[in-house]
């Protein structure tokens, strides 16, 4: 498959690609393999640089505004370096200053609650004004405190549960809550309830599904209630509540071996290939009545989430319509549909289809928004970019009508699944936004002034195209404004009101600046913050260098960061690691802004050249590009990195294409280990974690996705997901590996590991297996973090590592 440059520029300007500047020409053979690294002083300098201990020494990096009722004013809580700080900011005053006395506060706290509490070092992240902004509540030392302003009086409530599992309604007079299965509802903070439901079992519930093993073992059998997926209309009469089927699907099971008896958990999962699988739908729940409507949807969801999925509010103002989007199965189809809330029926008021897959916007906000005129803002891949569409929401296509949940024979809720009454397509208006570049978000949409504020990618010539911009145009397409100026990476959050803008803007190599702007025109009202590195700077932290290279094509330019030691010595040989994430919903360098480089800084430290790559089949860019390896899960994107890899051998000298190690957890687990497999005479060594190595045995939802259904050669026995499998390829093993997963892991089920185990076994292979007992899918620990180390020091720079170094987190992280 041919993939067109993912910038109609072609490569960048030669200030992004890296040069180091040799003092003297390379001998031929004159490079010395890297002195002895991998010693104590690495690994306690790397520790340091580890991302949980450098938290404590950055300063106004991080300001997420909380926007208060009038939409304009806001606070946040800003790290100073020594301490946290709660600030308040007026944009039509003007004013920035402290939100509380911190001093009085913690005063007033140690008094209330017979603890001595630190003014900047109070033990609560956020907040609640309340009493019209005259007093504070928030939770801290698992008790719930209301302090009063003027007096700084402070009282303690009871202890708190882990879970807020009750959801208010708009009016604060109720509050809706699951238990058994079921909702219930009461007066808000009364003792007595109603029950709302009362056909809900389990493995089909009301708006909460059962504890997953892990959470289970971890919670010893009794985790704490869950907090309802329900949302209020805003008159505060209706509900609507998420309900997935999942009484037939099959069970996966898992074994904690850690007790003397050990245990047995399961839970339905559905693999690549299974008939039966979840089916998730809404229902309306009219308060008063106890009417209960579901839906009829069509055609049947395969995804379906109330969790944040509208930019706007799920509900019309009048509380008479509500919107949600879905995917079909292996995300073929994305539907945005409305259903009345009154009698169920549905229309559906904008969809995509696709051969491969339809994405939902890789950003994670949601793809569309409904404005009060009925047009429908539609972020889409339909003409090969990520761009903006107008559909027209009086023209939707109706769906179907839905009936009562009312109780067969057998106790079970029975629903019409009439077929749709019209087959109608959505009316397109216009399209929005076009060009080789990629649209972003929508943070805001003005309906008076009919314009749109979007974000967008590779739409700059000259700069990172990865760096998103903050863009505005009209409902009808046309000129296009740039309202953030500054060559960098814009993380903007909208006032309410929307007249005011909090951007947070920074590059690779630049720490963060955090401005307030006016949205009429993008101008910087105010510097709120600007980020204070020197304490990481101090311990010899460096940020990476950005680099671009040609991909597998010998076309397209990719791009990745390089991250070198701090005692690097161009004179000497280094061996390069490279971490890996496949993606495809996102790259191995996942967002491109500052960032302190975590573990992959960290592992630089003890002697290596540590590189990430965003790859051919990663997102942000073209269709064409995102698509690239679809259908073949074992291209993970490799020959990208290894084509990249020796690229930048050929540029730098001091890169040791003979040693190059891979390793990455969970998507990056299965890649590590495919490459080590599929490429046995490049990659050396590879450390994976929690790799899914067999997509047949990991979820529909992902794994349907970019693979496609699974389709089986009944003449050959296998099918189309067996070539990426990664137990098949045992035989290819030459270099070191090292296998690491949990047995609790609920999410990548340890079975993938064990499967590529048995065959590394059969084929009599030399491997290394690290089973960690009760874990679930991170391992996001110091010992593996440790162990990880440990493994590339020994069989990449062929140094042995000191014993049993401990890694510490610092308190509190």
């Amino acid at each position: 498959m041919r993939i067109t440059p993912g910038s109609p520029r072609g490569a960048m300007p030669r200030r992004w690609a890296v040069t180091l500047l040799l003092a003297a020409a390379w001998p031929l053979f004159g490079a010395q393999r890297t002195a002895a690294q991998g010693t104590l002083g690495d690994y306690q300098r790397a520790e340091r640089l580890l991302d949980w201990n450098t938290t404590d020494l950055l300063a106004g990096v991080q300001v997420n505004p909380i926007w208060m009722r009038d939409g304009n004013r806001f606070w946040y809580r800003n790290n100073t370096g020594s301490g946290y700080e709660f600030t308040l900011v007026d944009p039509v005053r003007g004013t920035k200053g402290p939100l509380f006395d911190h001093a009085r506060l913690a005063a007033a706290m140690s008094l209330a609650n017979d603890t001595s509490y630190i003014p900047y070092k109070l033990p609560f992240t956020t907040l609640d004004l309340v009493d019209s902004e005259r007093a504070i509540e928030f939770n801290a030392s698992r008790k719930r405190f209301r302090c009063v302003l003027a007096t700084y009086a402070c009282t303690v409530g009871d202890t708190l549960p882990n879970v807020n599992r009750y959801v208010g309604s708009p009016d604060s007079l109720r509050e809706v809550f699951y238990s058994g299965y079921n909702l219930w509802i009461r007066n808000k903070g009364a003792r007595d309830s109603t029950q709302l439901t009362t056909d809900g079992g389990k493995w089909w519930s009301y708006g909460a599904g059962e504890t997953g093993p892990y959470q289970t073992l971890q919670a010893r059998g009794r985790p704490q209630p869950p907090r309802a997926q329900v949302r209020w209309s805003p008159d505060s009469k209706k509900l609507i509540v998420f309900r997935q089927d999942y009484r037939t699907v099959a069970h996966m099971p898992y074994i904690s071996y850690t007790s003397q008896r050990p245990q047995h958990f399961s839970q339905p999962y559905a693999l690549p290939g299974d008939s039966i699988v979840p089916i998730p739908n809404i229902h309306v729940i009219d308060v008063e009545t106890r009417r209960n409507i579901a839906l009829n949807i069509s055609p049947r969801p395969n995804q379906l989430n109330l969790g944040g999925s509208p930019i706007d509010s799920i509900w019309t103002p009048d509380s008479k319509k509500f919107r949600f989007h879905y995917l079909t199965r292996a995300s073929k189809g994305l539907y945005l549909v409305e259903a009345d809330a009154e009698t169920g029926a549905t229309r559906i008021l904008a969809r995509d289809t696709a051969r491969t897959w339809v994405e939902t916007n890789p950003q994670g906000r949601p793809s569309w928004t409904v404005t009060r005129a009925g047009d429908v803002i539609w972020w889409s891949e339909r003409d090969g970019w990520p761009h903006l569409w107008r559909f027209d929401a009086g023209a939707g296509a109706a769906t179907g009508v839905a009936t009562e949940s009312t109780r067969g024979n057998d106790g079970e809720a029975v629903f019409d699944l009439a077929r749709p009454t019209s087959a109608a397509d959505p009316v397109l208006k216009n399209q929005i936004t076009s060009g080789a570049w990629a649209t972003g978000d929508v943070f805001f949409v003005d309906e008076t002034r009919r314009q749109i504020y979007f974000t967008a990618r590779g739409k700059e010539p000259g700069r990172n195209i990865y760096y998103a911009h903050l863009y505005r145009t009209s409902f009808d397409g046309g000129a296009i404004e740039l309202l953030t100026s500054e060559d960098a990476h814009h993380n903007v959050r909208f006032s309410p009101s929307g007249r005011y803008i909090v951007d947070t803007y920074s590059q690779i190599e630049k720490p963060p600046v955090t401005v307030l702007r006016s949205a009429l025109d993008g101008r910087v009202i105010r510097t709120l913050e600007e980020a204070n590195t020197s304490r990481l700077e101090e311990l010899g932290w460096t940020p990476p260098t950005v680099f671009s290279v040609k991909a597998r094509d010998g076309i397209t330019d990719i791009y990745g960061m390089m991250f070198l030691p701090k005692n690097f010595d161009p004179s000497r040989k280094y061996p390069v690691i490279d971490h890996i994430y496949p993606g495809p919903q996102v790259g191995s360098v996942g967002q491109w802004a500052w960032g302190t480089g975590g573990e992959e800084r960290a592992l630089a430290e003890l002697g290596f050249v540590v590189v990430e790559i965003d790859h051919l089949g990663t997102p942000l860019r073209s269709k064409a590009f995102h698509d690239n390896y679809y259908g073949f899960f074992g291209d993970n994107g490799l020959p990208d990195h290894i084509a990249g890899i020796k690229q930048l051998a050929a540029r730098h000298p001091f890169i040791d294409i003979d040693r190059v190690g891979i390793y990455g957890h969970s998507g990056g687990g299965f890649a590590s280990t495919d490459a080590i497999l599929r490429f046995p005479d490049f990659f050396k060594v590879a450390v994976s974690g929690a790799g899914n190595h067999d997509n047949r045995s990991y979820n529909i939802y992902w794994a349907e996705k970019y693979q496609g259904l699974l389709k089986k050669d009944t003449v050959r026995g296998t099918d189309n997901f067996t070539t990426s499998a990664n137990q098949t390829m045992a035989a290819n093993l030459k270099g070191r590996l090292l296998l690491m997963h949990g047995d609790m892991d609920d999410n990548v089920h340890p079975a993938m590991t064990i499967q590529v185990v048995n065959e590394l076994i059969k084929a009599n292979k030399d491997f290394d297996l690290i089973i960690a007992p009760d874990r679930a899918h991170g391992l996001n620990e110091p010992y593996f973090v440790r162990r990880r180390w440990d493994y590339f020091v020994r069989h990449l720079l062929d140094v042995e590592p000191p014993r049993e170094f401990e890694i510490r987190r610092a308190t509190g992280s």
